[in-house]
């Protein structure tokens, strides 16, 4: 028997298609996640004629099958994430949707700003932590080392979808520094840290930059278009307990291509300690200048 109540508003939706789509090609949106699409079911239901037992469900189940709406799943384990898009959009747009007030970061950024030739498997996301205390008081040259003999943590908030893996950091709040928007290599507009601020954070976290090796090869590259005065603010505003003005500085002499007085922006600042140009590196040897250990063979 066919129930005459289902069949009603399976028509009733059905002649609503044409305004339905109409409206979704003229939305100046292109994702949208649940709610807001209950919101436009809610708001344009009377003009359609659509039934009050017309879920959200049942509607973006009929979008799904009966026109350009495609549902996009992430399922992060801290926090699973769906968004639906109306008809295809470039994957860094749809990323980016997912993490309000994100930007793409590190290799990736690296990879934005054409800092290498490699095309990176990970895409990486950067989501600021709120605003807290600011950390402080005295390193001690031990925990340095202790710090430093270990592997760098790195973020378990990733997930592989299609050929890459989608990593979320929950970086340090910064206040959005250096953060910019460009045309990302799909076209879609994203945010993303500048060139001074992708080279401080890849030399910060080179685990999440390609390794060491990569690092040098952005600094090379970053050479004709890089702004190191730009570079030292944004690492003095930053206020790193660790000395990582030792590691750029070594960044920089070690490409070559530098000015020493660009150079010496960073030697002139105080250097109270040993540092580590990585993570529990094997082999290492010492740049006394520096006072760096850095990978033997680097």
């Amino acid at each position: 028997m066919i129930d005459l109540d289902t069949s009603k508003a399976g028509t009733r939706i059905k002649i609503a298609k044409r305004d339905i789509v109409s409206l979704f090609e003229r939305h100046t949106k292109r994702i949208f996640t649940r709610s807001e699409i209950g919101k436009i079911l809610a708001e344009h239901r009377e003009f359609w004629r659509l039934r009050q037992d017309e879920t959200i469900g049942s509607f973006i189940e009929f979008l799904l099958k009966e026109t350009n709406l495609e549902r996009h799943d992430f399922d992060f384990p801290f926090r699973p994430e769906t968004r639906y898009s109306w008809g295809k959009v470039p994957l860094y747009e749809l990323l980016q949707s997912t993490q309000p007030n994100s930007y793409f970061s590190h290799y990736t950024a690296i990879y934005f700003h054409e800092l290498t030739e490699q095309i990176p498997k990970t895409i990486y996301l950067n989501k600021e932590q709120k605003k807290g205390s600011v950390l402080s008081g005295s390193l001690r040259q031990e925990a340095i080392d202790r710090a430093f003999k270990s592997k760098q943590r790195a973020s378990t908030n990733t997930i592989k979808y299609n050929t890459f893996n989608i990593c979320i950091l929950n970086g340090k709040n910064t206040g959005q520094l250096g953060i910019i928007e460009i045309d990302g290599p799909d076209g879609a507009k994203v945010k993303v840290t500048d060139l001074e601020r992708t080279l401080i954070d890849s030399a910060v976290r080179p685990n999440y930059s390609g390794g060491v090796f990569e690092v040098l090869k952005a600094y090379q590259n970053a050479q004709k278009k890089v702004s190191i005065n730009r570079l030292s603010a944004y690492l003095k505003k930053l206020s790193y307990i660790y000395p990582y003005h030792q590691a750029i500085g070594f960044y920089l002499e070690r490409t070559g291509v530098y000015k020493s007085s660009q150079i010496e922006l960073f030697r002139e600042r105080q250097f109270e300690y040993d540092f580590y140009l990585a993570n529990a590196m094997a082999e290492v040897d010492y740049d006394k200048n520096w006072r760096l250990y850095f990978p033997k063979g680097f």
